[in-house]
């Protein structure tokens, strides 16, 4: 196919140069009727290409198949056979194909426990019973990585009616699983392996990066491209390959969650990085890679700050690991990771992708240069000077990985939909927990739905609140109470 080609922004330029108008939504009517004061803010360019998809942008019947030819490109551009957009993020791009590799299968799915929380929502909606796999845990540094070949192996193992697999790679510390080794024993049972793969848009395009999952055998691989790529929040993409997953089964499971009223931004926004990538990416991301290996080396030099690499890589870590995700240890200074993140924010107006209690994490992007990886490296010698002021962080309880490693008593959907009750923290151990609780970033639940809760994971999450970890979803977002089956 022609990779110079791309229909969605195309057709958004013939809009205009058609000068078309809608008695339509958006009732902005491309920015006319816009507050000067919000489009001083957001831009008035950003709402004059807000238009309606199917009977604007296209015609009602969609017959220009502008959206069709773009994901056919994208299928093209990465070897997949369908490429589907998604204009709802990763979230609803994972919850579609584990609604159609199992929402109709009594085996349930075999899941890996270190998912993002989009995951554990789609077990939810779809009622699909997690068939977890382990994670491996490093527990000098108090991190999980992608389970082994081994994990997922003894998972079939115990499961062997289970409708497929899912992981996740990179986690959101950019640590890879061996996909292609998961891959040939998921379908040494004829079963499809999904890969939440939102952290690794970029992969298929540089061949110093980690493989990516349809490279390595995945069956359902799905990305976010405003991660890792250049399209606006909420852009993603989820690719299909093989014969044991029906393409247009996961699209009728998207359909089912996908708004009526798809952002042509978003859509545009993808089909143009697309385009930048088979014609630039190899370039572009080879830049990245090089200036986040300087970056690694500064970062290392600046006294209390430690770069994980060789860690993180292992027999009991992770395949591979990609180099863009600088991920820093902060504890020789005696403070932790979310008064680091906090102070960068506020003394030089940085934000740090992913902070816990010992660590921060600077994602480099292909759009990233000297100017801003040298602003970083002031800002990280600030905080080594600042650090010695800090107050002493409180004193957090890490538990020990088995504390982690929950109790499934009932179905996430049935416990979260049940009869509940909120319950002071002292009595929720041993108690079925009736909400995700999930701190954030990098949103990893550390408990689901239907689990029993142990002392150990409340003391993990009572203490971390105290010391600075977010934990959005929960009811009572003190920790002082926790939502349990009644």
């Amino acid at each position: 196919m022609n990779q110079s080609e791309t229909p969605l922004l195309d057709a958004v330029a013939r809009y205009h140069r058609d000068d078309r108008y809608g008695f339509t939504p958006p009732g902005h009517r491309q920015g006319v009727g816009v507050d000067p004061r919000v489009t001083d803010v957001l831009g008035a360019a950003s709402f004059r290409s807000d238009l309606l998809a199917s009977g604007g942008m296209d015609d009602r019947h969609s017959s220009n198949e502008y959206l069709t030819r773009a994901e056919q490109l994208m299928a093209s551009a990465v070897g997949a056979r369908s490429a589907f957009f998604s204009t709802c993020g990763s979230s609803l791009s994972v919850k579609a194909a584990m609604m159609a590799v199992a929402g109709n299968d009594d085996g349930g799915l075999l899941v890996a426990r270190d998912s993002h929380k989009a995951i554990v929502a789609g077990l939810v909606f779809s009622g699909v019973r997690p068939r977890w796999i382990p994670p491996r845990w490093d527990t000098d540094h108090h991190i999980s990585h992608p389970p082994s070949p081994e994990q997922v192996r003894q998972a079939w193992d115990d499961n062997p009616d289970a409708a497929g697999a899912l992981i996740v790679s990179p986690t959101p510390y950019g640590t890879c699983a061996d996909i292609a080794a998961i891959a040939d024993i998921c379908h040494e049972r004829g079963k499809p392996l999904i890969v939440d793969e939102a952290w690794g848009a970029h992969l298929p395009f540089h061949d110093d990066l980690p493989t990516w999952a349809m490279d390595a055998g995945a069956d359902i691989c799905v990305v976010s491209v405003h991660k890792m790529g250049a399209g606006f929040e909420q852009g993603s993409v989820y690719h299909v390959q093989g014969d044991l997953v029906d393409d247009r089964h996961v699209a009728l499971c998207a359909d089912l969650l996908m708004t009526t009223s798809p952002n042509v931004l978003v859509y545009a926004a993808m089909d143009g990085w697309r385009r930048q990538m088979v014609e630039q990416g190899s370039e572009l991301l080879g830049s990245a890679l090089a200036l986040a290996r300087s970056a690694r080396r500064e970062i290392s030099e600046i006294d209390g700050l430690s770069v994980l690499e060789d860690e993180l890589i292992g027999a009991e870590a992770s395949k591979d690991l990609d180099r863009l995700q600088v991920m820093i240890d902060v504890s020789s200074m005696g403070v932790s990771g979310y008064q680091c993140a906090d102070w960068l924010r506020d003394t030089h107006h940085l934000d740090i992708g992913m902070s816990d209690h010992r660590r921060i994490l600077a994602t480099f992007s292909f759009a990233d240069s000297e100017a801003t990886a040298e602003r970083l490296y002031a800002a990280l010698r600030g905080l080594s000077s600042a650090a010695s002021t800090f107050d002493a962080p409180p004193e957090m309880y890490l538990p020990d990985p088995n504390d982690l490693s929950l109790r499934s008593v009932m179905l996430p959907r049935d416990a979260f939909f049940g009869d509940t009750e909120m319950v002071d923290a002292k009595h929720a151990p041993g108690r079925i927990v009736a909400e995700q609780l999930t701190p954030y970033p990098p949103g990893i639940p550390v408990a689901v739905p239907g689990e029993e809760l142990t002392d150990g994971v409340v003391d993990y999450l009572t203490t971390g609140i105290a010391a600075g970890m977010n934990v959005p979803d929960a009811t009572d977002k003190s920790l002082r109470t926790f939502k349990v089956v009644r």
